[in-house]
């Protein structure tokens, strides 16, 4: 990046997208929930990047500056969204309106839980939604992750603790079902051959 920087070198620059395009693609479809608009967004990143690269300090890590750029992407683009949908609806209207489905995971996961799961995470605000994604997807400590979003180690707990408590309360209702609850037969409408054990 610092070649990039210094002498806009073409050839290096297409290096750290070879490098940096997966894992970004990954995070912008997981945070978007839309496979398509995440790989744009991936795209918009490269572009992003190349324009600031003159901001680029070479004292702080090439990744956080990537990252960063473009977790502040997704953030535009589910402001968009949120804006468009208030354009559209009133709000009691988007109260019930159904939560937006993901695209495929890109592990290629089909079960029914990872469906849930993708579709809770989807459901949380976007400040809980990005900590658990770079974390658990990305695999980034949490050092790590209070770098990139620019906030205390402390925060970056907090609100990890926070995504899985919300998480929780979103699934635990579909995962855990409560049983249906049939009535008790009247022991005397019971069949006699009924009560043999």
């Amino acid at each position: 990046m610092w070649r990039v920087k210094l002498h806009d070198d073409h050839a290096e620059f297409a290096r750290l997208v070879k490098r940096w395009e997966e894992p970004i693609r990954r995070l912008c479809a997981r945070m978007t929930g839309d496979l398509h608009r995440g790989d744009e967004l991936k795209q918009d990143t490269f572009v992003r990047l190349f324009e600031k690269r003159k901001d680029y300090e070479p004292a702080g890590r090439f990744s956080t500056f990537l990252w960063r750029i473009a977790l502040n992407l997704c953030y535009d683009e589910l402001r968009r969204r949120a804006r468009r949908l208030e354009d559209r609806h009133s709000p009691e209207e988007i109260a019930e309106l159904p939560t937006e489905a993901p695209g495929p995971d890109l592990r290629t996961a089909t079960s029914e839980e990872g469906a849930l799961v993708r579709s809770a995470l989807m459901q949380l605000p976007e400040i809980y939604r990005s900590v658990l994604i770079l974390r658990h997807y990305e695999d980034m400590k949490l050092a790590k992750i209070a770098e990139v979003l620019e906030i205390p180690e402390g925060t970056v707990n907090s609100r990890m603790a926070e995504a899985l408590s919300r998480l929780s309360r979103i699934l635990e209702p579909r995962l855990n079902p409560a049983p249906a609850t049939r009535p008790t037969p009247h022991p005397l409408s019971t069949p006699k051959e009924s009560f043999v054990l």
